[in-house]
């Protein structure tokens, strides 16, 4: 433990965002790093308590008060290697994670909970910086060969674990470049892409193979990858968006909001834009449909597209500012949270439904909406409280149901849980299939970053243990 009254005397530090002026201009990260003086001292707040709970709450098993105490007492280069025993990729989840971490630490009983993400950032980040993360090359080689369908942050961590054993590993994306979801659906200002180039030079100086522009069941056959490798690791996604199924749905101007978040994406990245037409929402009335993260990102989009307004709709109610740690913590509370993105500007809406969308000449012109009373997990609409919206451009960022059926995963034949998800445990990871795993959303449904990384590596363990009959991979 750091400093045993740490918690006591120092109060809780956050890095801070360039002003909002100035970070819509562009596509650029913009938090602002708390200075190593400001974070030893963050770390020495960790109590080091008897039973950590945000071990808890991280989904990786971060070991966090031990990397704490290390940023406390100055040694960064033994605080990456604790890092990176449980996080193959903690730069990414130092920037995308919601920190369950945080909301699990035991000062956050008081609503000061230790900065852990921005901690854990900073190590990784200081970790590039001084050269210390090199490739891991594996002193022998199995002779075995695994493909890893899906190239996010699931089959990222799959494919380093099993070249790590000694595997060869051919990873399979369908896009032009890697990185799945962190390189299409998160945007540029949340995550900067060249942190995945980075890590795709060590994998591949460790071995891993990656092969864009090789979608498995379109120009890659399934049956192919049976044939040629002795295990395969399903990590594609859940890419099936939710509609929205109400009169005027098939208006010009209505998308999904992760065709927009991708357009974005390939656009800033110099990238050919294979759709008909470009989504922007440049001087129109933009209306995002669902309160998550990725309507967030959606926000954060259109305010640097110059949207002339932006409203984003939720159907559940506001949730409260600050939620009852008697009843909710260690665990992940639900509580209102307000983004970088919303500071940035827009209009928040709760308990509203959309019942029709009404154009002209073909496109969307105006939403028409309901309000809604919640009483008991059960709502009811608001008799006379109904209400039209401007909408020239309309985002649909209300989650996705399960991954695509069509193609792929109808080749292999594997089977689907209930929800339309690949049927597989967290004990094995094995599919119907012999010799088929699958691991992150594609398994488990649509997830944060930190899970896909957690399924990743535990699959690894698996495939490694259903090849060689043992296995020393950590789960």
């Amino acid at each position: 433990m750091g400093k045993p009254t740490g918690f006591m005397e120092i109060e809780r530090e956050d890095r801070t965002y360039t002003p909002v002026s100035e970070r819509v201009e562009h596509y650029d990260e913009f938090f602002v790093p708390l200075a190593d003086d400001a974070l030893t001292r963050q770390g020495a707040r960790c109590m080091d308590c008897g039973i950590p709970f945000c071990h808890q709450g991280c989904p990786v098993n971060n070991i966090i008060p031990d990397w704490n105490d290390l940023v406390y007492r100055g040694d960064w280069r033994q605080a990456i290697d604790v890092l990176h025993s449980t996080n193959n990729f903690p730069e990414f989840t130092g920037r995308v994670c919601p920190a369950p971490c945080e909301e699990a630490c035991t000062l956050n009983i008081t609503d000061e909970p230790v900065t852990i993400k921005t901690i854990e950032c900073a190590i990784v980040d200081r970790g590039w910086e001084e050269g210390w993360i090199e490739p891991q090359i594996s002193a022998h080689s199995t002779g075995k060969r695994v493909a890893v369908v899906g190239s996010g942050p699931a089959g990222m961590a799959c494919a380093q674990q099993l070249a790590r054993a000694g595997h060869s590993v051919v990873v399979f994306e369908k896009n032009a470049k890697i990185g799945g979801l962190l390189r299409y659906g998160i945007p540029d200002f949340k995550m900067s892409k060249h942190l995945i180039d980075r890590r795709m030079a060590q994998m591949q100086a460790e071995g891993v193979e990656f092969r864009p522009n090789s979608h498995v069941g379109d120009n890659v056959k399934a049956m192919g990858l049976l044939i040629n490798f002795d295990a395969i690791a399903l990590t594609g996604g859940s890419e099936q968006p939710r509609d929205l199924p109400v009169p005027g749905r098939e208006l010009d101007g209505i998308h999904f909001a992760m065709r927009f978040l991708t357009q974005q994406n390939r656009r800033v990245s110099g990238e050919f834009i294979a759709d008909n037409k470009e989504i922007l929402a440049t001087g129109k009335h933009v209306v995002v449909i669902g309160g998550g993260d990725t309507g967030s990102d959606c926000v954060g989009t259109s305010n640097r597209h110059g949207a002339a307004s932006i409203t984003q709709m939720e159907i559940m109610p506001v949730p409260p500012d600050k939620p009852d740690k008697g009843l909710t913590w260690p665990d992940w509370p639900m509580k209102l949270r307000t983004s970088s993105s919303h500071l940035e500007g827009c209009e928040r809406d709760f308990a509203v439904a959309t019942k029709a969308f009404l154009g002209k000449d073909g496109k969307v012109t105006t939403l028409q909406g309901v309000r809604l009373d919640w009483q008991d997990g059960k709502m009811t609409e608001v008799p006379g409280s109904e209400f039209e919206l401007k909408a020239d451009l309309v985002l649909l960022a209300m989650g996705f149901v399960n991954p695509v059926h069509e193609g792929m995963l109808s080749n292999f034949g594997v089977e689907f849980d209930e929800r339309g998800n690949v049927l597989a445990n967290t004990d094995d990871y094995a599919t119907s299939i012999d010799k088929v795993f699958a691991a992150g959303d594609m398994r488990r449904g649509q997830s944060l970053v930190v899970w896909a990384i957690r399924e990743g590596r535990q699959c690894a363990r698996a495939i490694d243990q259903y090849l060689m009959g043992a296995t020393e991979l950590p789960r």
